[in-house]
């Protein structure tokens, strides 16, 4: 029964069930005790198949929608020239939100609007003091039939586009877990398959040596324990990677990290940057990382400039240095530190642009989806 009532609210633009019912019983009395037996039963069919075809009209897909109704309007103009009930085409203005696509929904919208009117001006000739009677309840039926349906193909069209909002979500959130999956594993690649492999040499090496050459079979355990304690150092920082990064954070680290390399660091930041949304922070964060990484270990640099820029639409990183510059065509810097910072980019809609001059120049762009203040 739920089920139904929802088919009903989705495809009606929010008529309920129990209304529907209520609407069933009314055509009955245009036709009681008015007409002979023959009349009635005949008035009792025609009703039952009008709303047959309704209810069938809600679950039939494609074109097989159009000849439901098709058939409700034929019934509806029958009703209307023998027992003068002219009220079929509201029920018809409901149901015709069940009809996604805009031009057939054009098309009987139309069809039952003329074909109202024109039962309304047989009604207003054939029986006038019984059409004045029923005057105002024939106005109503007028502008329903001339507004609801655009309502019901609203609100029908509303509904669908919010489930296919909710599908791209679910979408969107497995492709989050997709990419972070990647991440990890590049990221425990990066971190430990080096590590481990060297273990697992220097710990066979020192087997070997463990008879003839004790004293070194000892240094290479020493050199095992190091490297183990290292590895477990990075895969904290991993996990504590994972948990989110603040910017403000890793410019810290880039502060000491520099320092300790000898480089001077020039910062120059926004002031508003507490409002910017955690995911860009994350991976500006990362990209940071990973650009700083690279002034150390590559660049021969002396100078450091980080600059940090918010505007309404985009936030900026740029990590400009003053060492040797890199030639861009090389393999040597197309391996996974950049490619990483692309793919981390890519995911948020960023861009990352790489200049070599005086230096090099990586300037990091992402959306910059500000948090609002409740």
């Amino acid at each position: 029964m739920n089920k139904l009532q929802e088919l009903f609210r989705k495809s009606t633009g929010g008529i309920n069930l129990y209304i529907w019912l209520l609407f069933f019983i009314l055509p009955f009395y245009f036709i009681y005790d008015k007409f002979s037996i023959m009349g009635f039963v005949f008035g009792v069919i025609l009703i039952l198949v009008f709303f047959t075809a309704n209810l069938l009209s809600l679950i039939v897909k494609g074109r097989q929608i159009y000849v439901w109704f098709g058939i409700q309007i034929a019934l509806s103009v029958i009703m209307g020239l023998n027992f003068g009930f002219i009220y079929f085409s509201l029920f018809l203005s409901f149901f015709l939100g069940a009809v996604h696509n805009k031009v057939g929904f054009f098309v009987l919208y139309i069809i039952n609007l003329l074909s109202t009117l024109g039962l309304s001006y047989i009604s207003l000739v054939s029986d006038t003091t019984e059409f004045i009677g029923q005057l105002p309840l024939v106005m109503i039926n007028v502008i329903a039939v001339i507004l609801v349906p655009i309502q019901a193909h609203n609100k029908t069209r509303q509904d669908h586009l919010q489930g296919q909002l909710e599908d791209a979500n679910r979408k969107i959130s497995e492709l989050v877990k997709l990419e972070e999956r990647q991440r990890i594993a590049r990221d425990l690649h990066d971190t430990l398959g080096q590590k481990l492999s060297l273990i697992g040499l220097k710990s066979e090496l020192a087997y070997k040596l463990m008879e003839s050459k004790p004293q070194q079979a000892e240094q290479e355990m020493l050199d095992v324990r190091q490297t183990a304690r290292t590895a477990l150092k990075e895969v904290r920082e991993l996990v504590t990677q994972m948990r989110g990064t603040r910017l403000e954070d890793e410019l810290f680290r880039a502060r000491q990290i520099l320092e300790v390399a000898d480089v001077e660091l020039h910062l120059s930041q926004n002031d508003d940057l507490h409002d910017v949304s955690l995911i860009a922070e994350n991976v500006l964060g990362m990209c940071l990382k990973e650009a700083i990484n690279n002034v150390i270990k590559h660049s021969e640099a002396t100078v450091c400039d980080i600059m940090i820029e918010s505007s309404p639409t985009e936030l900026i990183l740029t990590v400009k240095d003053n060492g040797v510059g890199i030639n861009l065509k090389s393999k040597r810097y197309s391996g996974n530190g950049l490619r990483g910072m692309k793919e981390r980019l890519e995911f948020v809609n960023g861009n990352l642009s790489i200049t070599s001059a005086e230096g090099t120049t990586l300037q990091i762009t992402v959306p910059n989806a500000v948090q609002r203040q409740l």
